[in-house]
């Protein structure tokens, strides 16, 4: 078994720490079986997988499959912001103009902007992205942290300091709260990233200001690369990345940690910064990372990567927990919600393809095309079921991102700067619609015991 150990606890007490932790795990471990017998829906899923209903929400609609005759189908999936297909919000960002900021609009106030309105929101959106020196000095330049994400919550925690009404949740002041975060948030992000860089590897340390004539994805590139240059391709590709991790539903992980928190009554930073935390892990925000480190042990340790019977062997090897990291996931395959296809991945995919054509990389292109194929395949003849399994949003964005030169450090903070756009959206709803602390039943199924006294202990 492995054994613990802890930088506060010396040698001598080591082995008393390791009963400890065995003791721990062992009170810990509930009988699976009971799972069933109590029809306990666990991760909030029913038997089939999907999730159980426990809140209503217009801000956006996930589906998978459709109803034929009464029974249900596997189809391509489709993402809708406010009864808009996010297909259609992203082209009008590739082709006229950026569209993150006109998408944030829409999950906010529920219909899209007209051009006046919109410029006044960039507009409030400009004029609030500032961070004082001060601030910059104080909380992003201490102590900055290996892992963005726990920066990005010390930030947004400490915001609350500097805020005159932090309590105070009435829509008018979450709406200003809320604002702020989505116009900080890029800064705060790619600053803790430069204060890591340069307090763990000496990097040199040059933090630049947003530039208020650009967008949120502009800015993000010309805050990150040392000469602030971009090309129009490069920054569109990000603002459509930005667009399709904006918001997936009421029930993704942090949206719904939002949620519960929300429903408390806290206030704004403890809620995004729950969200944060959530966001965090490798089973939501930090997939596209999982994803870009298990195509570098594939290059590493598969013979050779242009022969797919060789590609086949290593991802069976991935699914027979030999290789990668022994979980046996391919990771960036499957999807709780959609079948045939993931929408977001869709898009992603293609802009994928026409940056990899400009930057001369068509062959990484190919391989993650090839290994989609593959893992699609054998994941669907070792699972024996009739569900397609597909490719979903995270099997391509850290491609995407490695391609803008964005550092793997960002890319789960980078999921945040956009996430925060449905998150707010979120929690302005449950504050609108005043729900009921949110409070699912667990059932105890341990053993009611009587009290001894210490010395009769044994």
């Amino acid at each position: 078994m492995k054994t613990y150990s802890m930088m506060s606890i010396d040698e001598a007490l080591d082995a008393k720490f390791n009963e400890l932790v065995v003791s721990c795990m062992k009170s810990g471990a509930i009988d699976l079986n009971l799972y069933q017998e109590y029809d306990v829906k666990r991760g909030l899923r029913d038997s089939s997988g999907k999730g159980v209903l426990t809140g209503l929400t217009e801000i956006s609609d996930v589906t998978g499959y459709r109803i034929v005759d009464g029974v249900k189908e596997a189809a391509d999936g489709m993402l809708y912001y406010q009864g808009y297909d996010v297909k259609q919000l992203v082209g009008s960002g590739i082709d006229k103009r950026f569209a993150f900021e006109e998408t944030t609009y829409l999950l906010l106030f529920g219909h899209l902007p007209n051009e006046e309105q919109l410029e006044v929101f960039r507009g409030i959106l400009s004029g609030l992205q500032e961070l004082s020196g001060q601030f910059v000095r104080d909380v992003i330049m201490k102590a900055p942290s290996a892992n963005l994400m726990n920066g990005l919550q010390k930030s947004v925690l400490t915001l609350y300091s500097y805020d005159a009404n932090p309590d105070d949740i009435s829509v008018p002041n979450v709406l200003r709260q809320s604002l702020q975060l989505i116009a900080k948030l890029p800064m705060i992000s790619v600053y803790n990233y430069h204060a890591y860089r340069h307090f763990h590897y000496f990097d040199s340390l040059v933090i630049k200001p947003a530039l208020k004539e650009l967008s949120i994805a502009e800015n993000i590139l010309q805050m990150l690369r040392p000469d602030g240059q971009y090309t129009p391709l490069e920054a569109r590709v990000l603002d459509a990345a930005l667009v399709l991790h904006a918001e997936h539903g009421g029930g993704n992980n942090s949206t719904f940690t939002n949620h519960v928190v929300t429903s408390s009554g806290t206030d704004t930073y403890s809620a995004v910064a729950a969200s944060i935390g959530s966001l965090k892990g490798p089973r939501h925000g930090g997939a596209n990372l999982k994803v870009q480190q298990m195509f570098a042990d594939l290059r590493e340790n598969c013979r050779d990567i242009k022969d797919e019977g060789a590609l086949r062997e290593y991802l069976q090897d991935i699914l027979d927990r030999k290789a990668f990291d022994a979980t046996g996931l391919i990771y960036g395959m499957g999807h709780a919600v959609y079948t045939l296809s993931d929408p977001r991945e869709v898009v992603l995919k293609e802009y994928a393809r026409r940056l990899a054509d400009s930057k001369d990389m068509m062959d990484d292109f190919i391989l993650y095309d090839t290994v989609e194929r593959i893992a699609a395949e054998l994941l669907s003849n070792r699972n024996h079921i009739v569900k397609p399994i597909c490719a979903n949003v995270d099997f391509y964005t850290g491609f995407i991102y490695t391609m803008l030169g964005i550092p793997e450090e960002m890319f789960t903070p980078i999921f945040a700067i956009s996430r925060i756009a449905g998150w707010s959206a979120h929690r302005l709803e449950e504050l609108v619609n005043r729900g009921k602390i949110i409070r699912p039943a667990y059932k105890y199924v341990g053993h009611h015991r009587e009290y001894k006294k210490v010395d009769d202990r044994e």
